[in-house]
Formats: C-alpha cells, structure tokens, sequence
C-alpha cells in the first residue's frame, strides 16, 4: 500500500514520478514534517524500479519559503530534537546527490533556506521570471549548512555564492539563469511545471541505463563534495544554533525590530 503523507503529494504516472509540496497557506515551510517525507520520497528511489524521473513541484505562489523559525527555537534547547533535524539534513542532501533517477525541479514561485538547498540539488532547475531564489540563514543567525555551501557554489560559482550567502540576498531567477543555476527561464509562474513535464517525458523516452548512468556519474563530483565540505557546514550549523545571537535574530524577527549582536 501506498504511504500516505501529510505534507505532500506523491504520485507516479508510468515512468514519471510527482513529489508536490502541498501547504501553500504556510508558504510550503520545510519543517521537521515536511523534510521526513521528502527525504522518504528521495530514499525510496534508490531504487527506482519504473520510474525513470522524479518532478519535484510545488502549489501556490511560494515554492518554498524555507526552514520553520519555530522549530529553529526548539532545537535551540532540545538536543534530541537537533540530532534528529541534523541527520534528516544530512539525509536529504546525501539523498539528492545519490538518487538514481534525474530530477527535475519546477520553481513556480520564490524559494528560500532548506528549500533552496532541495532546489539547486536538482538537474533539471526550471523557473519563471519572478521567482527569487534566496538563503537567509545568515540574517538569523545561522550558518548556511544544510545545504546552501555545498550547492550555491556549484550553481552559481564561488564568488557569487559568497556574495549571496553572506548577505543573505536572494537572486532573481534572470540572473540565475544567466550564470547556470537555472537551466531554463519561462515567463510566468503557469509554464514552469508543463516544460517540467515535457521535459520529464523527453528523459523517460531515452534508454533508462545510460540516463542513470550517466547521472551517477555527475553527481559523483557533488557526492565527493558533500563528504568534505558539507559535512564541515553542518557541523557548523549546529555549533550556531547554540549561540546567543541566534535568540536575538529570531527575536528580532518575531517582534519586527532591529536586532543587537553580541558576537556570542
């Protein structure tokens, strides 16, 4: 039997699989909830059987707005709780760079943090022209670790990548598509999942062997990177959740004032 999931929408037509983020009303928030099920979906198509690619989509006009500040707050003091939201991170990153099938991901809408980091691990990435693609992990007080040094690099380059997450900035979808982070551009938010589909279609034609084949071998390189550098960023990432300075920013923007750093 199929598994139900509460987060999202899983379906396979033939040899196209559906993951759909399905909370528009909270933006589609990456929460504890959210990234099991994702990784879930991921994990079980190491072996893919049938499906020859998987489409990850979204609803509403927000692919994603992220990581859930609340549940930052309650890792803050619940180890057990940060243990388990540092493996599903390690997870769903280790589980993009090893699944067999391509992925194609369909940005509707703006996508941030966690999402972002889901986004950029794709192969396919295809956005609309309003889409911003952003991860703000640094304007809270956090370390771009689950996820964000490991792919923004790779799609954009290492200088724009700092310029970005060190600032927290997003970028526009345009300039994404002008330095390679974006494959292909629409106009409007309706087009981006139909060129999924038809490109979805395209790759499910071709001789599944070769296609997966040679997708393992590209995502060997982020494979290789992730034991080194990602590794180093999340074990970062948990050291600034134990900071001061992470209560002050989600403080901050909770009560819609200016935060106060202290370096601690």
């Amino acid at each position: 039997m199929a598994k139900e999931y509460k987060t999202l929408r899983y379906e396979v037509d033939g040899p196209i699989a559906r993951l759909t983020l399905t909370r528009p009303e909270i933006l589609n928030r990456m929460d504890d909830v959210t990234s099991e099920e994702v990784v879930h979906v991921i994990e079980s198509l190491r072996r893919p059987g049938d499906v020859r690619v998987l489409i990850i989509a979204s609803t509403g006009t927000t692919f994603s707005a992220g990581g859930d500040l609340d549940e930052v707050r309650r890792l803050i003091n619940d180890f057990d709780r940060r243990m388990d939201a540092y493996d599903t991170g390690r997870r769903l990153i280790y589980g993009m760079a090893e699944i067999t099938v391509p992925v194609v991901v369909a940005l509707q809408g703006d996508v941030f943090g966690l999402g972002t980091s889901l986004a950029l691990s794709g192969d396919i990435i295809i956005a609309s022209k309003n889409v911003r693609i952003g991860d703000p992990h640094v304007k809270v007080g956090l370390v771009a670790g689950d996820g964000g040094c490991l792919v923004w690099p790779a799609a954009f380059g290492m200088a724009r990548a700092k310029r970005h997450l060190l600032t927290g900035d997003p970028i526009g979808a345009e300039e994404a598509y002008r330095l390679g982070g974006v494959t292909d551009l629409v106009d409007t938010p309706e087009e981006v999942l139909p060129l999924a589909e038809k490109l979805a279609a395209k790759i499910a034609a071709l001789p599944p062997v070769a296609v997966q084949l040679t997708k393992r071998s590209l995502n060997h390189v982020m494979h290789k990177a992730a034991v080194d550098g990602f590794e180093f960023s999340m074990a970062l990432e948990q050291y600034a959740i134990t900071t001061n300075d992470l209560v002050e920013g989600l403080d901050a923007f909770k009560e819609k004032r200016k935060p106060v750093y202290r370096n601690r």
